[in-house]
């Protein structure tokens, strides 16, 4: 088992207590991800706490793809996108209006839209299987809209803490096992011991270290650790794909000084397509990747 690794999903068990969970720890591919951008600061935080909740559920859901939660408001914070994949990669991103930071309280966003979107691969390699639920926000935290979610939607009694800052995002994860597994006061008693868990210690302790802290009288078992990195899956080939879906006319007309650039929001990587490959884009069917219709 790795100790104090930086960048760490960890499932365990509460075997007597008839509960699992998870953690995840975020340093080195949250600094990587910051890197390409810069975030006011509850922006930054929100940005962190996704891409930790991110992590977390692709541990809690059968995922061989990839998983992102997706924020939509009309106001203030237009997109926050945070995705991990099976794989262990791990990407977001925030678009705010000029000049503002992210609400302190997510009820206070206009029309807001959060969807939890997984993707496992299909028989056809450009076609996958997506599956989406839509979470209300009910709650002013986004730890809080989770649990809220799993205890109503999906009936599984949960508890959540995420915390993110400029160098790590971390969060940590309890869900009663389904049925009568444990005994009959193990959740009560695994909630107890997630109670007196605060972001400071959740920020500040390495996985291993944390787990025997809370919840050593109940004797966890790790069931396996993921290493997690920084990973973006844009391409060339992907970006020729959005320029066809525009209509040769607008991605002409999109077109300065004889070039079309397309920076990549997530990682920064620059695409340059003149405007004789662009030419040539509608010439032939787009083969190498799908017309997009999600942030690729």
């Amino acid at each position: 088992m790795s100790d104090h690794a930086n960048d760490l999903i960890i499932r365990f068990l509460l075997p007597r207590a008839g509960v699992r969970g998870v953690h995840v720890q975020l340093r080195d591919s949250w600094t990587t991800l910051l890197s390409h951008a810069e975030y006011p600061p509850r922006a930054l935080r929100l940005l962190g706490e996704a891409c930790a909740a991110a992590a977390l559920l692709t541990a809690h859901a059968k995922i061989d793809g990839r998983l992102s939660l997706q924020l939509r408001a009309e106001a203030r914070l237009r997109l926050l996108f945070a995705e991990c994949t099976a794989a262990g990669s791990l990407r977001g991103i925030a678009q705010l209006d000029d000049g503002v930071d992210a609400p302190a309280d997510l009820r206070e966003l206009e029309r807001p839209m959060l969807a939890i979107t997984i993707e496992n691969p299909g028989l056809d390699p450009n076609e996958p299987l997506r599956y989406q639920s839509l979470v209300e926000l009910s709650s002013p935290a986004l730890d809080q809209v989770l649990e809220d979610y799993f205890r109503q939607s999906e009936q599984l009694p949960s508890r959540l803490l995420l915390v993110a800052d400029g160098n790590q995002a971390c969060g940590l994860m309890l869900q009663k096992l389904p049925g009568d597994e444990g005994d009959e006061d193990g959740w009560a008693r695994a909630c107890a011991l997630f109670d007196t868990l605060g972001t400071a210690e959740l920020a500040a302790t390495p996985g291993p270290l944390l787990l025997h802290r809370l919840f050593h009288e109940e004797a966890p078992q790790v069931l396996a650790e993921k290493p997690l990195a920084f990973g973006c899956s844009c391409s060339r080939e992907r970006v020729a794909a959005m320029l066809q879906s525009l209509g040769e006319e607008e991605a002409r007309a999109a077109a300065q000084d004889g070039q079309s650039e397309i920076q990549c929001g997530f990682c920064g990587q620059r695409y340059v397509f003149p405007l004789d490959e662009i030419s040539v884009l509608f010439e032939q069917p787009s083969a190498n990747a799908p017309t997009p219709d999600r942030l690729q």
